[in-house]
């Protein structure tokens, strides 16, 4: 007989049971709707054990590669030991090995773990001021390249995390990250299909991990990065970039402003205004959103609109009003 480990309990599972009715029926504490797969209320995640096929149906590719499944349609062969997602996330400390300002706004942070961390280029993590006071920043850095932990924090007014790193932040000093999360990451596999990464201010730092992992796993089809400012000043790594342009013939690099005239080499307009003209059609291309929430849920609908499908659009939000 199977069983599942919960909340440091474990359950035996009855022929044909699924693991949601099984928690449930113990008076497990998990959430559900549909029970049906559909609504993904109870979205779990296995740490250890792997959950069936037919469990991960309609996930996208990002979430099943970190054994996330669907309770109310998981009918495991195999002990498992389940948690929610919100439960996963690891804490540990981390040295500061390098701070480099990348614009007027934007610091390069650089985080050596005191532990090992598993990662993929894109998610994010949360980085602690005080134990109660965190603010969630995206990895720029690549796993199989980079030594440490790379993240693109840009100020903002009154951040009260933020402003710490760029005044008071210092090389040697640890701070307390949790994580890694979040879905907004490339998956290998259809290394020919058409990858569009659309970004904001800060925004390119999860796509410049991205990017750089799917050109180092050697995806061969075109790459289109198209990263948007109000003006020239909040752009950056503009030169890393271009070289990376010259480099990989499959991938091309558009800088963007909206508030100034453009000098040579930059594109006028938004960002994801530029690349839809650019685009008219997304269908069976793979999309990836990072950076101002407006502009990322606008340009998720306009992508649908012109084809794309939900489970290829990758988004990650910034919050910019939270006061971080």
């Amino acid at each position: 007989m199977t069983s599942i480990t919960y909340g440091g309990n474990t359950y035996p599972l009855d022929k044909d049971q699924s693991v949601l009715d099984c928690l449930v029926g113990h008076g497990a504490p998990v959430p559900f709707s549909c029970r049906s797969g559909v609504c993904q209320t109870c979205l779990m995640r296995a740490v250890r054990g792997v959950p069936p096929e037919d469990s991960q149906r309609g996930l996208k590719d990002s979430l099943k590669l970190q054994n996330y499944f669907l309770a109310c349609v998981c009918h495991p062969t195999n002990d498992l030991e389940a948690a929610l997602p919100q439960e996963v996330v690891r804490s540990l400390p981390a040295t500061v090995t390098a701070l480099e300002p990348l614009n007027s706004e934007i610091m390069h942070v650089s985080l050596e773990c005191h532990a090992p961390l598993e990662y993929r280029a894109g998610q994010f993590i949360n980085l602690f001021r005080e134990p109660t006071l965190g603010r969630s920043y995206s990895l720029a850095s690549v796993p199989q390249h980079d030594e440490h932990l790379h993240l693109h924090v840009r100020r903002l007014p009154q951040g009260k995390v933020s402003g710490w790193i760029h005044e008071h932040l210092r090389i040697g000093q640890t701070v307390e990250i949790r994580g890694p999360s979040g879905d907004c990451f490339y998956v290998p596999g259809r290394p020919e299909q058409e990858l569009v990464l659309i970004g904001t201010g800060s925004g390119l730092a999860p796509l410049y991990g991205i990017l750089r992992d799917a050109l180092q796993r050697g995806h061969s089809g075109p790459i289109r990065l198209f990263h948007g400012s109000r003006n020239r000043a909040g752009l950056y790594l503009t030169d890393r970039l271009r070289e990376l342009a010259r480099e990989y013939p499959n991938f091309d690099y558009v800088p963007c402003v909206s508030g100034e005239e453009p000098a040579p080499g930059l594109a006028a307009g938004r960002a994801h205004e530029i690349a839809f003209m650019e685009i008219p059609d997304f269908k069976d291309k793979r999309l990836f959103l990072c950076g101002h929430p407006e502009m990322v849920s606008a340009a998720k609908r306009r992508a649908f609109l012109a084809g794309a499908a939900m489970k290829d659009i990758y988004a990650d939000p910034f919050n910019v009003n939270a006061a971080p």
